[in-house]
């Protein structure tokens, strides 16, 4: 797979996101992206008009929900071979892309993860409880699935067609782990990759609020564990 010709959807779920998303979008390595696909859910501020003006394509999800607009993006790419999911809130850096197509394009990955807690990480850009939080899910996944994280990042990229048979489904927060587990249990090639990671613009929908970390950290725990014993009942062996 040629750098040059892999087609290349960018995927951004959005909710009043219009101090950021320009630079966002303006970020975005020229030549490398073949479409930009903004999410919109009820934004008030702004946001789809400033994406489009910048020359996104903009859906409106009315329905809540980060797992649901990335779905809603993903079924409206057009004929992609590399999707890549990217949060609005210029936390993570559009510029690093190329470190997450890399492997996929070398043929070494069919998934990657940008991992926040690298030598990159900006102490401040992540709050100790969510970054407790995503080590906790990172040790769960390691000694369940046998997998290697240190983080479940939003910035991820992968290929289209493995993405379509993973059949994801979760609407919310679970959405981004449930990704993970499949893609380990359908046996595709997970690799993480360091990024830089800032804090973000505008104030956390999930980590800024107490309810919505607990939530958060609740929905996906649970969930490790849900998938863990639902694979164990039907005999699923988990990968080397």
């Amino acid at each position: 797979m040629s750098q040059h010709q892999v087609r290349v959807s960018v995927i951004i779920p959005t909710h009043n996101e219009a101090q950021s998303i320009g630079r966002v979008l303006a970020d975005l390595p020229a030549g490398l992206v073949t479409e930009v696909l903004v999410v919109d859910s009820n934004s008030t501020d702004g946001t789809p008009e400033i994406a489009a003006k910048m020359g996104a394509r903009v859906l409106h999800e009315p329905r809540r929900g980060y797992g649901r607009a990335c779905l809603t993006g993903l079924a409206a790419a057009t004929n992609p071979d590399v999707v890549v999911f990217l949060d609005g809130d210029y936390s993570d850096r559009p510029a690093e892309l190329p470190l997450l197509l890399a492997p996929i394009i070398e043929g070494r990955a069919d998934i990657t993860l940008g991992s926040r807690l690298g030598e990159r990480r900006i102490r401040e850009a992540l709050p100790w409880h969510q970054v407790f939080g995503n080590r906790l899910a990172a040790v769960l996944i390691r000694l369940l699935y046998g997998l290697r994280l240190t983080d479940l990042g939003p910035f991820r990229a992968g290929r289209a067609d493995v993405l379509r048979q993973l059949e994801l489904q979760e609407n919310t927060y679970g959405w981004a782990v449930e990704m993970i587990l499949k893609g380990t249990l359908g046996g595709f090639r997970i690799v993480e990759v360091p990024v830089s990671y800032y804090p973000r613009i505008g104030k956390s929908k999930i980590s800024g609020t107490l309810k919505g970390t607990v939530g958060a950290a609740w929905f996906i725990l649970s969930l490790i564990m849900r998938y863990y014993f639902r694979h164990r009942r039907t005999g699923t062996p988990r990968p080397a």
